[in-house]
């Protein structure tokens, strides 16, 4: 790849503006640098998590997140570069794919559950939430500026993917799911 950082400050963004890769300055509370934010935070906080899981050698969940880093990556690129495609159909299939695989194993979900039981059954909870920010935020720029792509049903699938993640998470460890207790009634 021939991109380059020779320089990591530039001062051009001193102002509240940053450039995309057309060329374009917007303001850094623009909607796209908004969703650009929130899906790199969310590929930070995945980072985190696929470090916990080769910790653990959880490597079956390890195997299939692992790629997501790359594909929230180009997902970025997508938003940076509006006219860039790099996600595609295969891709938003392989994570249906896992899901049902997962799903499968785990069985219907009679209750809701908590994010928690293990850190990282929380992490990956984590990672779904920012997920589902994440997908907020290209909603909020889609109303204004259309996504071309699978950009949007990718970040929905992931945030499915990471919530069965947390749950195969725990059958893995052993853990049992912390099932949501109702406030007594008054």
């Amino acid at each position: 790849m021939g991109f380059r950082l020779s320089k990591i400050y530039t001062r051009t963004g001193d102002k509240g503006e940053t450039g995309l890769g057309d060329g374009r300055r917007v303001p850094k509370d623009h909607p796209r640098i908004e969703a650009i934010g929130e899906v790199d935070s969310l590929n930070s906080q995945l980072g985190l998590l696929l470090a916990w899981l080769q910790e653990q050698q959880l490597d079956e969940v390890f195997e299939v997140l692992a790629p997501c880093q790359h594909r929230l990556f180009d997902l970025g690129g997508e938003l940076a570069m509006p006219s860039y495609q790099a996600l595609n159909a295969a891709e938003v299939e392989r994570l249906e794919t896992a899901i049902d695989c997962w799903n499968e194993e785990l069985g219907p979900l009679e209750n809701f559950i908590l994010p928690s039981g293990s850190a990282l059954i929380a992490q990956a909870h984590v990672c779904r939430s920012l997920a589902r920010s994440a997908e907020r935020r290209c909603q909020q720029l889609n109303s204004v500026e259309p996504l071309a792509g699978v950009g949007l049903a990718y970040i929905n699938r992931l945030s499915d993917l990471l919530f069965v993640a947390a749950r195969l998470i725990g059958r893995r460890q052993g853990v049992a799911e912390v099932l949501w207790q109702a406030a007594a009634k008054p």
